[in-house]
């Protein structure tokens, strides 16, 4: 007879402790301020925190002994989910995206490339241009520098180069860093989010369903007029 199987359920991170959940017997006591009130038994240090009307939260559960802080729950759960999407938009800020032009590219191209670069920047994130020449345009450089110079000098409403492109072989980059957000130009042609793309489908039902009743209320009025009840009735 075959053993029955059980699904395995990976480990959950443990929850922050407070009060009389922490197991250490003494802590190390941090105050709401950030003084340091120094190592007391665990009881003690609830004591106190409770004397205060808020909570001893458990801050560095492997450190020896444990370091808790006396403090708010509530307040502390806030703080960390801040530092948390603080941590998060510095991440999204390192990421770098790249944009390839060519020596002789197209104006429309150009625009199309130029465009893809702001809607990075204005993402917070960092642009690297990448320029490389082919063939005979390796005899003529000085026209990719010109179209690299030309696409810096276009995105400066929005970012920056770190540094002057540069010239490596047979490629030119630079990469470009976004301008702060209260200090850079909008997007001119900013992206539809999904929030506006279910807003618009939204709006769009509600119009439909509106001219759907506006049908029906002709349709009614029409079968209306051809009842014989209405046949003797001056309209004029």
């Amino acid at each position: 007879m075959s053993r029955p199987q059980f699904s395995r359920r990976g480990r959950q991170q443990p929850r922050t402790r407070i009060n009389n959940r922490i197991r250490a017997r003494e802590v190390r006591v941090v105050a709401g301020d950030g003084k340091q009130l120094g190592v007391m038994p665990t009881h003690k240090a609830i004591q106190l925190a409770k004397s205060q009307g808020v909570d001893l939260v458990e801050v560095a559960a492997t450190a020896q002994p444990p370091v808790c802080r006396i403090i708010d729950y509530g307040r502390y759960s806030y703080e960390q989910s801040k530092k948390e999407k603080e941590a998060k938009k510095h991440q999204h800020a390192n990421k770098v995206k790249e944009v390839q032009l060519r020596p002789n590219i197209d104006p429309h191209d150009f625009a199309f490339k130029l465009q893809h670069a702001i809607d990075f920047l204005c993402e917070d994130m960092k642009v690297k241009v990448n320029l490389r020449f082919r063939g005979r345009e390796n005899a003529h450089k000085e026209v990719g520098m010109d179209t690299m110079n030309r696409f810096v000098e276009e995105i400066a409403k929005w970012g920056h180069a770190d540094m002057a492109p540069k010239l490596q072989g047979r490629a030119i980059s630079v990469m470009i860093s976004p301008h702060p957000k209260g200090k850079r130009a909008e997007n001119p042609n900013p992206k539809e989010t999904k929030h506006d793309h279910e807003k618009t489908k939204k709006d769009r039902k509600h119009e439909d369903d509106e001219d759907s009743d506006d049908r029906v209320d002709t349709e009614a009025g029409s079968k209306d007029l051809q009842n014989p009840a209405f046949e003797n009735l001056n309209l004029d």
